[in-house]
């Protein structure tokens, strides 16, 4: 029981802290997954100019008993909602320093059959560091002759005890929040504090939210050298991690790697490091394989895996017998023509192959743009799948087995789309595997076995390479898979460009719809999604159509633009739900935050001071407002994506409010959760979201904003993949140029190796680089790669005749003050800036 609070960040502020000491009289509130809690606490003791006999002290604390003493260290905090709270950054069990307070704590109730005579009899022979004794050596009870089952107990309580409170105390101690405490406990329980101890980088490592930073100042304090191999190491994974998270690739090659790398280590450190040293880490990391060297390419392991495992799984997808999937093509055209009459649909013929093909097809690759027929083909299948089965669509008759369609989509929304079109159940790809959407590694995570005869999966473009490996490995042989999506959209937000390199391998069946069957209907806007596509802006592109506008102006006019649109729209009857608002970037005068603030003041503004208001993160939240929920919560069933409305803010002020923190009631479209305020982080307003967040969705009255403003952002698919999300209206709004630049600015293909797997896997006989290598081949590889980059890196001698001179500003020059005034301008004369008439 006996501890030291971890005063890792030691300093002057550290003896400056409040404390209040005193026990718990009241747990107001208690996370369920995280170690964050609202106590109130009976004062026996305080820093603080304090006359009240209790106190609320928030904080992340272990099991808190309420018989024990405790030391809080922290500071006073007042809010007019919350009223005075007590912040505890750390805390530490109080130890009875008297015999009497010993032999109390060891007779109560966490230590069952060890009454008072028993404890009297320990404290008398051990004294009063009777604790610590026992929990360095157990043996010093052995002269007392307890019996084995109490002298069990007594130790195992105590390091339970003990042990627990050391490790949030340290957590605590190294500035981990709630969440972030409880998911490192949660990955190495009992070792957590040794584990730290031991490399603090395997944190950034293991644990999602722990960044390289975050780890190197803990190994800071613990007196890491900047050269130890665990920190190289670290920054090598971590900027691998960052830029296949920067650019979507699978795969980087060693110049941007190790030159990212030294620049993260040293600025981190402000220290020179040898290029060689790190070069030798890469190596080890090969031999480690956590990361794979192939030719050129360097890749994290896991995405190496996770290519080959995507097309391994289709490989034994595809092998299973055709037999079942044998049908006469006059046998499907029969029932074809019962399916078209109940659906009240005419097929006509490439349609009509289409189905055909995808009802006989072990795998199959859909894809379309807007209007041509996507949906369609889904729901024929289905129907379609029925029949030649001889399964039934009620979905109520399949009670004890598993109903024979599955339907998924990446997000919450596309899911709900497709369960309106089909009358079937559909979910979110991760509630269908049993994933909660915070797996560090997809690997590991234990998923559910797909039971079933059919897979359609929706949306398919925003499935990354890690998604598409698990769920490709939950497929059981023998059910068809039918992957749907746009080619032309967006890639996923995570590594990889999968339904692209499937698609391009042309080794999987596929069906490209290119017939426009919606544009008949007077709609320009599914003709203008085509025409970017195909790289072009129509001629009418600025000339106002029923169904859409343009409103030309330059980046510091669009959020009055689109506020006048808004206005009128709403006016006009348009609700929060109908108007999307999206934009490429979240910062700047047309971003996504500042269209917010000025969105919410209309669709649903503040009137009085008797609404319900909260601020959390710059963002105001009130009663009817449109959020995005930014994270998967299966256990919730709310996924990133999903928009919700708020229908309950409950403060902590709030008689009513037992857990004594805020609270937000968030009504989703197919349930409703309550958020206490350490989980708003997974919210934002949601009146304008980024064009990314939007797939899978669409929206009655799309308005979109594109300036110059955006410039690295503006690529033909971002364009084209916000326009398709418009279902009725389209309301342009910017600069013409920015638009044409988005059309011509082919999007660039991300750096990945899927499509030369599957080429190789399905084809082995055809030979296609890249192929596997071995560990040894692998290693070699990062050090070929490694050895160039470090020799190029290597300092340049003296300069040799006729050579172009090295006018690069280093800080050798700047400190031996050998810099040329002139430098870099060699050649030039006066007369070159010289006005021209």
């Amino acid at each position: 029981m006996a501890t030291e609070s971890l005063d890792l960040f030691a300093g002057d502020q550290d003896h400056q802290a409040d404390y209040v000491v005193g026990s718990v009289s009241a747990v107001f509130f208690a996370s369920n997954d995280s170690f964050y809690k609202v106590m109130l606490v009976k004062v026996a003791e305080t820093s603080l100019d304090w006359h009240e006999d209790e106190i609320v002290v928030t904080g992340n604390f272990a099991d808190i008993k309420d018989d024990v003493q405790y030391r809080f260290t922290g500071k006073r905090v007042e809010h007019p909602k919350y009223g005075v709270q007590f912040q505890a950054d750390n805390y530490q069990n109080e130890t009875p320093t008297s015999k009497e307070g010993l032999v109390a704590y060891l007779s109560g109730d966490d230590f069952p059959g060890l009454g008072k005579k028993t404890a009297t009899k320990i404290v008398t022979a051990l004294g009063t560091e009777a604790i610590d004794k026992i929990l360095a050596d157990s043996a010093v009870l052995a002269p007392l002759h307890l019996s084995s089952k109490l002298s069990t107990m007594l130790v195992g309580q105590l390091q339970i005890n003990n042990g627990m409170e050391q490790i949030i105390i340290g957590l605590n101690g190294y500035g981990f929040g709630s969440s972030l405490a409880a998911e490192i406990y949660a990955r190495y329980e009992e070792k957590t504090l040794d584990v730290i101890h031991e490399n603090p980088y395997q944190l950034a490592e293991d644990i999602r939210g722990v960044s390289f930073k975050r780890a190197d100042q803990i190994a800071t304090q613990l007196g890491y050298a900047a050269d130890r191999p665990e920190r190289l190491q670290a920054g090598l994974l971590q900027t691998l991690n960052d830029l296949s998270a920067a650019n979507g690739d699978t795969y980087t090659t060693a110049k941007p790697l190790l030159g990212q790398t030294l620049a993260l280590l040293e600025n981190s450190r402000n220290v020179a490091l040898d290029p060689q040293k790190l070069a030798d880490q890469l190596l080890t990391l090969a031999k480690q394989q956590k990361v794979v060297g192939d030719d050129q390419r360097i890749y994290l392991k896991g995405l190496y895996d996770a290519e080959w495992q995507v097309a391994e799984h289709l490989q034994r997808l595809l092998k299973a017998p055709d037999e079942s999937l044998s049908f006469s093509d006059e046998s499907l055209t029969k029932h074809l023509r019962v399916v078209e009459k109940q659906l009240e649909i005419d097929y006509d013929d490439s349609q009509m192959a289409a189905l055909k093909a995808a009802i006989q097809a072990r795998v199959m690759l859909l894809t379309g743009g807007p209007g041509t027929g996507k949906t369609t083909i889904i729901r024929g299948l289905v129907n379609l799948y029925a029949r030649v089965h001889d399964v039934s669509l009620d979905i109520n008759s399949y009670k004890d087995q598993p109903f024979p369609i599955l339907l998924a989509a990446p997000t919450g929304r596309a899911a709900k789309r497709m369960s309106e079109t089909t009358n079937l159940p559909a979910s979110t790809i991760h509630r269908l595997l049993g994933l909660t959407g915070r797996e560090t590694d997809l690997d590991a995570a234990a998923t559910n076995d797909l039971e079933g005869g059919l897979l359609i999966v929706d949306e398919v473009s925003m499935v990354d390479v890690y998604l598409m490996k698990t769920l490709l490995r939950a497929v059981p042989v023998g059910m068809q898979v039918i992957l749907v999506g746009d080619k032309d959209q967006l890639p996923s937000v995570g590594p990889g460009q999968v339904f692209h390199d499937l698609l391009a391998s042309d080794k999987l069946p596929k069906i490209q719809l290119e017939t426009i069957y919606r544009q008949g209907d007077g709609s320009s806007i599914i003709p203008l999604a085509h025409a970017i596509k195909g790289g072009t802006l129509p001629m009418d592109f600025t000339k106002n159509q029923p169904d859409r506008s343009f409103f030309a102006c330059h980046a510091g006019q669009v959020a009055t633009v689109i506020q006048q649109v808004v206005q009128k729209a709403h006016a006009k009857g348009f609700s929060a739900s109908d108007i999307q608002v999206l934009a490429p970037m979240y910062r700047g005068v047309a971003g996504i935050d500042h269209l917010n603030e000025i969105l919410q003041e209309i669709l649903n503004p503040y009137e009085n001071e008797r609404q319900k208001q909260v601020e959390f993160r710059h963002q105001k939240f009130r009663i009817g407002d449109k959020v995005l929920h930014l994270v998967n919560s299966p256990e919730n069933n709310v996924f990133n994506g999903d928009i919700g409305v708020i229908t309950g803010i409950d403060l902590a002020s709030d008689q009513h409010n037992e857990v004594k923190t805020d609270q937000l009631t968030i009504a989703f479209e197919q349930t409703e959760v309550t958020y206490a305020r350490q989980d708003w982080i997974r919210l934002t307003l949601a009146y304008c979201m980024s064009i990314h967040k939007s797939q899978g969705s669409e929206f009655k009255l799309v308005i979109l904003p594109m300036v110059s403003q955006f410039q690295r952002m503006l690529q033909r698919n971002l364009l084209y993949t916000a326009v398709t999300r418009a279902a009725d209206m389209l309301i342009l709004v910017g600069e013409p140029q920015a638009f044409e630049t988005c059309v011509t600015n082919l999007s660039v293909n991300r750096r990945t190796t899927l499509t030369a797997r599957i080429q190789k896997v399905l084809a082995p006989d055809k030979p296609v680089s890249p192929k596997p290598v071995a560990e040894k081949e692998a290693s070699t590889s990062v050090g070929k790669a490694a050895s160039k980059l470090v020799d190029s890196a290597a300092p340049v001698a003296e300069s040799v005749p006729n050579e172009t001179p090295d006018y690069r500003l280093t800080t050798d020059l700047v400190l031996a003050g050998t810099i040329d005034p002139m430098i870099g301008m060699q050649g030039v004369t006066p007369q070159q800036f010289s006005h021209s008439s």
